[in-house]
Order: structure tokens, then sequence, then C-alpha cells
């Protein structure tokens, strides 16, 4: 693994773009080598590099984490929560 902290972008014009959305992308750089790039509009672009198998590793990281942040979300719209919240807000007899 290896931080840029500003990607050449004459590089990455050289690399095969893999997936992009309107901030980040990640290429393919070659030898199972990819790199995850930020494209901030006023900044330079930052990127991470990792071998193919760090991109599984990092990958399965990110997926414990889009867990964690989604449980969190949805215990919040959960009708349940609502009931238990407005249950705490009942006036007592």
């Amino acid at each position: 693994m290896h931080f840029t902290e500003e990607i050449d972008r004459e590089a990455l014009a050289q690399m095969q773009p893999i997936a992009e959305s309107d901030q980040f992308a990640i290429y393919a750089a070659g030898a199972d080598t990819y790199v995850l790039v930020q494209r901030h509009a006023s900044r330079p672009w930052t990127a991470l590099r990792l071998s193919g198998d760090g991109l599984f590793r990092v990958g399965s990281l990110l997926i414990e984490a889009m867990r964690h942040l989604y449980r969190d979300v949805a215990s919040n719209l959960s009708p349940n929560n609502a009931r238990r919240s407005s249950d705490n807000t009942r006036p007592t007899r």
C-alpha cells in the first residue's frame, strides 16, 4: 500500500479506469495493482495504490464499515425504534 499526496494526471491517462464516481475513481495500474484516486476539484488529486490482495482486504473492511453505518441509519428509521421513542414521551398516569 502506498499513499500519494499528489498523483500525476498524465500517469493516470496511461492506466485503465475500472470504476468512477463524481469524486473517486479506481484505475488498474498493471501487475495486479490498483489505484484509488480522490479527484477533488479545487485540490491536488490524491491516490492510494493497493495490490490485488490489499484491494480485497480493504474492500472487506469497507463492507463492514458500510454495514455498521447502515445498521445505525436503519435503526433510526425503524418503525420499532419510532414506537419506542414515542412510548418514552407518553405522559404517565
